[in-house]
């Protein structure tokens, strides 16, 4: 499991997880979005432009 916190957020990613790849986005300990990270749309929930932002930045990190 990868748990990673930026700006208010906690971002999980789970290791041999199903299919598409994707990271959970929680804030307060509540689902904010359920996000695909490979056809980069919702699976569950919304993402502001901020979530979508920090997402992005995550991933040029090598985080998520």
């Amino acid at each position: 499991m990868g748990k990673v916190r930026r700006g208010n957020y906690v971002f999980l990613t789970w290791t041999g997880d199903h299919t598409p790849r994707h990271v959970h986005v929680y804030k307060d300990g509540k689902l904010v979005v359920k996000w695909d990270l490979e056809s980069w749309q919702p699976m569950k929930g919304r993402a502001s432009a901020r979530v979508l932002r920090l997402i992005r930045e995550l991933e040029n990190e090598g985080a998520l």
